[in-house]
């Protein structure tokens, strides 16, 4: 590179020399004395004073030394090599200032004289310019962006540009105020903060009204505002911090604030400048906005005119067509039709009865102006008699240059049928009232007295009066002499307290009296004042004659109930007793008189207590009749047996007040069904008894083959100690064994307990299978049990539900027996397997026996049925099964499988 190719690093983007004009006046710009090698001999001209002091006073030798660095790194050569050329140099200033100068160099005898001038303010302007024209290519850019990008990225796209506003001119805190339309306020729509400077703004923060006081301005320093501005309603958006807002305005005022936070400004960036900037942000967003929310509002128009079934329609009298709205053509089902019709098409689809009106009302809508409103019906095509009903209505428009025919159709057939609807229901319930006993009547308050201004058409039926006859004056003659007294009390008590319930006489035509229900209300001004009084009369002749008579009669019911065998009596819900008869007192070894007061729970053991409170407070106003037999422990007696019926008496609210209770004693019929169960086990326990001897001798005849072996060799004498201790063993385990068995037939034949248990059901099952399995498996039938892996619990009698599966199997293994004789190659099982589920425990006992036959599966639970030979079973065990398992809340069932006959004992589950 040549010394003259690259002299300078700064010369403002202007190759080769510059021409700079006449050489300085002497005393102007800055004068450097160099010699030939650019050592400076001398400082001199106007600009020497806005040197550094250590620069003006003891000037370095060399020129690149006095410069400043950017500078003296670019110089190269001599003097000499820098004729014809533009030179700008950087020199150090007052208060660490740069002095841009811009000169030439020529010939001063033997040495060069260096001409320099301050350019300080051309190079300032052209930055200006520079960063004018870059802000104007920022500006550009960010509105095209905003004006193309789309509505949803509207504010992704306006946060980027702040944020690049920020950082270009290094504003901690920026955001763009709006005005919102709502309440006239401004509001934030987007706001950045640097990550190292506090948010002054939040997006979508309120500012209120404060903005509007600096409308005058069009930009603001708040650098003014510490202390002595002129508008103190600003600190509530700024506090204490330094910086400036801009305003965008349009048309109709100041529409948007650029807010600038923490932020002094820059000296080459103008009013103007800051001006642009923000309506190249306000600008295209607003513009946006408007457009979004015309949209929005198109989209609104749009979907409510789908929902209300209504849209908009033009007459074009020019070509006598009607131009219908997209939304009209969809509710009027033309989605395939064109928007404009032929008037008369149009009119074809209104139904024939309205479409005459219809064309009448148009025309004179296009001839005088009249506006337009009807209702119309559609013309119909399907089998739905119901009609859709639309109101139409135009107006109109005068223009400068012509006239426009307008309107719209609503779909209103909810509301027209809802009133056709009406005027039938009024008409039905005028008809009703005029045969109803009952009169709705108005008295007008006049001059401190109610006067009668209105009865319903039923008055005429009912008394034979007219309203004329039943005036002010005459209607006191009416009442029953009795009871006139009543009816003016009625009177006032109505003015003083607003509403009445009275009952009195009134006489009709022919001389007779009715009892009247007499029910009003008095209606006042928003003053207080009375104006009328509604009521109603309802004639209860009937139903107050009948309550005489049940007064009458009252004392025949109360003889009644003291004689009746049955036991009658009434408690409170905490069973408390109000009233018990004669029986109930001589079973509670009471008098009558005693009875009330005490509670009915003391003869209750505590879970027949909890029981029967559980089962009260089931009772409903819909359910208020309950039945159960209930267990107590009367004085001088083990236990008693009640069927008892409740019938809950409840108050308007469905709170229960009383119960009334008729009950029996089923004490001779339980303790008859016991017996009956305890006999049916003890011939279950005869029936086994083959069975269970089998059970008994086969330990005794382990036991007496271990003591032969044992005698043996003792008589040998080759008994010794470990062989002794193993048939002792064995014997003890074979003792224990039958005392098993012993033990078990001594619990199962024993009554049952008084009150049902909680148990687990395969407690019965393995009773039920060590009585059992040994003697099925000597006669050769199968024994399919499928292990149980729940543990449930039931309530009831483990004894008597291991009856039941004995009954089950001894049946199952008689029929495969006599089955296996007719068919000898038959393999006998029976099947034995538990399931549940949330509420239902199941046991099921199957067998191959071939079934039962089907016309006797209704009857195979009657008592003393039996397909037994004679002389074999007592024909109770089905019967009795079936009762026990239905005592326990639960039901036995069967039906026949695909080989057998397949029974199951269905149990609830407790607390499932």
């Amino acid at each position: 590179m040549s010394p003259t190719d690259n002299l300078f690093g700064r010369l403002l983007g202007r190759p080769g020399a510059l021409d700079l004009g006449p050489p300085a006046a002497p005393g102007m710009g800055l004068h450097l004395q160099l010699d030939q090698r650019g050592h400076v001999l001398s400082i001199s001209g106007s600009l020497r004073m806005q040197l550094a002091p250590r620069v003006r006073n003891e000037p370095p030798p060399l020129l690149r030394e006095l410069v400043c660095r950017d500078s003296a790194l670019c110089i190269e050569g001599h003097p000499a090599d820098w004729q014809q050329q533009s030179l700008d140099l950087d020199f150090l200033g007052l208060a660490d200032q740069v002095l841009h100068t811009r000169g030439w160099v020529e010939p001063n005898g033997d040495n060069w004289a260096l001409h320099l001038l301050d350019i300080s303010d051309l190079l300032g302007g052209k930055r200006r310019a520079q960063d004018r024209e870059q802000n104007h290519q920022l500006a550009c850019q960010m509105s095209e962006q905003l004006r193309v990008c789309s509505l949803s990225r509207l504010p992704e796209v306006f946060n980027e540009h702040l944020r690049s506003l920020a950082q270009r001119w290094h504003i901690p805190c920026v955001a763009l105020a709006l005005l919102d339309e709502e309440d006239q306020g401004w509001r934030v729509y987007s706001g950045y903060a640097a990550h190292d400077a506090p948010a002054l703004w939040q997006t979508g923060q309120h500012l209120g009204t404060c903005l509007d006081s600096a409308n005058g301005n069009a930009t603001l320093r708040m650098d003014t505002l510490r202390g002595r501005s002129d508008n103190p309603r600003l600190h509530s958006v700024f506090g204490n911090t330094e910086g400036f807002l801009v305003p965008y305005r349009d048309g109709q005022g100041v529409a948007a604030w650029l807010l600038c936070g923490f932020y002094s400004g820059q000296p080459h960036t103008g009013e103007r400048d800051w001006l642009n900037l923000a309506a190249a942000l306000a600008a295209p967003l607003l513009s946006r906005l408007r457009e979004q929310r015309h949209h929005q509002q198109l989209e609104r128009v749009e979907a409510l005119q789908g929902l209300l079934g209504t849209g908009w329609w033009e007459l074009l009298p020019a070509t006598r067509e009607i131009q219908l709205a997209p939304q009209l053509l969809h509710s009027l089902s033309l989605e395939d039709g064109p928007t404009r019709q032929a008037l008369a098409q149009w009119l074809q689809l209104i139904h024939p009865a309205d479409r005459q009106a219809l064309n009448s009302r148009l025309h004179d809508l296009q001839a005088l102006g009249k506006p337009l409103l009807t209702s119309v019906r559609l013309q119909r095509s399907d089998a739905d008699h119901t009609p859709i009903w639309y109101r139409v209505q135009g107006q109109m428009l005068d223009g400068d240059d012509s006239r426009r025919w307008i309107g719209f159709m609503l779909d209103i057939s909810d509301i027209k049928n809802q009133q056709l609807e009406t005027a039938a229901a009024h008409a039905r319930l005028d008809n009703l009232i005029a045969s109803s006993p009952a009169v709705i009547y108005v008295q007008r308050y006049l001059s401190g007295a109610l006067h009668p201004t209105f009865f319903s058409d039923s008055l005429m039926p009912l008394l034979g009066w007219t309203l004329a006859e039943c005036n002010h004056d005459s209607l006191a003659s009416l009442i029953h002499p009795d009871d006139r007294d009543l009816y003016f009390e009625r009177s006032r008590q109505l003015l003083r307290e607003g509403t009445v319930r009275s009952r009195y006489r009134v006489r009709d035509k022919q001389g007779h009296y009715h009892w009247l229900l007499d029910e009003a209300k008095l209606l006042r001004d928003d003053l207080g004042l009375p104006v009328e009084a509604v009521g109603l009369w309802l004639d209860v002749t009937d139903a107050t004659l009948a309550a005489e008579q049940i007064k009458q009669s009252e004392e025949r019911y109360r003889i009644l109930v003291e004689d009746s065998p049955a036991m009658i009596c009434r408690y409170r819900p905490d069973l408390t007793l109000t009233f018990g008869n004669t029986p109930l007192a001589n079973h509670l070894e009471r008098s009558p008189a005693d009875l009330q007061g005490l509670n009915l729970g003391h003869w209750l053991s505590d879970e027949q207590r909890q029981a029967f409170v559980q089962r009260i407070n089931q009772l409903t106003p819909e359910f208020p009749v309950s039945t159960a037999e209930i267990s107590l422990e009367l004085p001088g007696r083990e236990h008693a047996w009640w069927v008892w019926s409740d019938r809950g008496v409840f108050d308007e609210h469905g709170t229960l007040l009383e119960v009334q209770a008729v009950g029996r004693d089923n004490s001779e019929v339980r303790r008859s069904q016991q017996q009956l169960t305890q006999s049916a086990k003890m011939a279950t326990l005869g029936e086994m008894a083959t069975g269970l001897a089998h059970e008994i001798n086969q330990p005794l005849n382990v036991m007496r083959m271990a003591i032969v072996n044992v005698l043996k060799r003792l008589s040998n004498g080759t008994a010794d100690a470990a062989y002794l201790t193993e048939k002792l063993q064995r014997i003890d385990a074979q003792v224990q064994r039958a005392a098993r068995v012993v033990d078990h037939m001594r619990v199962f034949g024993r009554r049952s307990e008084i009150e049902q248990q909680l148990f687990d059901p395969s407690q019965a099952v393995h009773g039920t299978l060590s009585l059992l399995s040994d003697s099925l498996k000597a006669k050769g039938v199968e024994l399919r049990i499928v292990p149980t892996d729940f543990t449930v619990q039931v309530k009831g009698y483990v004894d008597q539900l291991e009856q039941v599966l004995i009954n089950l199997m001894v049946n199952a293994r008689d029929a495969l027996l006599s089955h296996r004789e007719k068919h000898p190659q038959l393999q006998p099982w029976i099947a034995l397997h538990c399931e549940h589920d949330r509420c239902h425990v199941r046991i099921w006992v199957e067998d191959n026996a071939g079934g039962i036959d089907p016309r006797l599966l209704e009857r195979i639970f009657e008592p003393f049925f039996t397909t037994k030979p004679i002389g074999v079973g007592t024909g109770l065990g089905l019967s009795v099964s079936y009762g026990i398992v239905e005592n326990m809340g639960g039901r036995l069932s069967v039906a026949n499988a695909e080989e057998g006959a397949r029974f199951c004992v269905e149990l609830p589950v407790m607390g499932g």
